[in-house]
């Protein structure tokens, strides 16, 4: 079966060498390391892990957003449609980006030009990728924000981002992103900021409009709650590398890598009195300070001798249920 998008043994490393280092040999650091993994036409995979774990870099390559050099795009294939857009030229990268494949970013205050309205900036974004005229670009603007649920949508077409809250500057990112129907939605950390009540509304929304436009999705978050009610599949991440993935409700009710495992529990069951919210210990190494063996073995209590020197297998178990550890290498 072909997939609409299929990355497969994606290696982005970064070159921390300033311009007076460049002649010293040093190891690059590597914030994704091996990472396969593919989205269906009309399926939404959910990425989740903490900060720092190469969830945004990952995304942001699939466009090839991410600045080349310091990234240096060591190895691996991203196939859309069947293309690599590792080897898209810039023209070629133009038509995709925005058209087939569109992407939420994670702070819309700093992704939203200030000094433009909102009308301005999404008008731009439609003309950038169809032949129509401005009126017709401002109908299609004021329907947009529309049906993002947004009901003073010409106020809000006439504002500069600053004059609107942070619910309502996401609304605008998604509305701009699904300006042109991509077959691809990348949303990265699209509830980011937001209270509890708004961060629901949201998801709502992605919800909605995937069920609407039968569009694929990929939804990026450090909260595994919040994306597990509307995800088909779960991949987890972990220091650059994928550690468990299989279908949502198997991540949810049969977690089996020792890092999802805490995520899970990590989460508020509801308001216990006395009883201390369980976090994992210690904090996701960085890229220059990354174990040997399993990256997450400095924070497991089931950390075997050779998880400390040994990377785990990723281990296929029956049904597609990913493993990358140890226990299950058996």
């Amino acid at each position: 079966m072909d997939h609409l998008l299929d990355v497969r043994d994606l290696r982005v490393y970064f070159d921390s060498r300033s311009q007076t280092q460049r002649r010293q040999s040093a190891a690059p650091l590597r914030a994704v390391d091996g990472v396969s993994f593919h989205v269906d036409s009309g399926k939404t995979l959910g990425i989740v892990g903490e900060s720092g774990c190469g969830k945004s870099v990952m995304c942001l390559s699939i466009l090839r957003l991410v600045q080349s050099p310091p990234a240096i795009y060591a190895g691996g294939e991203i196939l859309f449609d069947g293309q690599d857009t590792l080897k898209m030229n810039k023209v070629q990268l133009r038509a995709l980006r925005g058209s087939r494949i569109a992407m939420v970013f994670q702070e819309p205050m700093t992704a939203l030009d200030p000094v433009f309205t909102v009308g301005q900036q999404l008008c731009e974004a439609i003309r950038l990728h169809r032949k129509i005229s401005k009126p017709e670009a401002d109908a299609l603007a004021l329907d947009l924000l529309r049906h993002m649920r947004i009901t003073d949508a010409r106020r809000v077409f006439s504002s500069y981002p600053f004059m609107l809250s942070g619910g309502l500057r996401q609304r605008v990112m998604i509305a701009m992103a699904l300006s042109c129907g991509p077959d691809l939605l990348i949303a990265d950390e699209p509830t980011t900021a937001l209270d509890v009540t708004i961060q629901s509304k949201i998801m709502a929304l992605l919800r909605k409009l995937r069920e609407e436009s039968g569009m694929a999705m990929i939804l990026v978050s450090h909260d595994l709650s919040l994306v597990s009610g509307i995800v088909d599949d779960v991949m987890v991440m972990y220091s650059g590398r994928v550690c468990e993935s299989a279908p949502v409700d198997e991540i949810v009710n049969d977690p089996l890598h020792p890092y999802t495992l805490g995520l899970i529990g990590s989460r508020p069951s509801g308001p216990q009195r006395g009883d201390r919210l369980y976090a994992i210990p210690g904090t996701v190494p960085s890229l220059k300070d990354r174990p040997d063996g399993c990256p997450f073995h400095t924070r497991c209590d089931r950390a075997l001798k050779h998880c400390m020197t040994e990377l785990p297998p990723e281990v296929i178990l029956p049904g597609g249920h990913m493993v990358s550890c140890w226990h299950f290498a058996d």
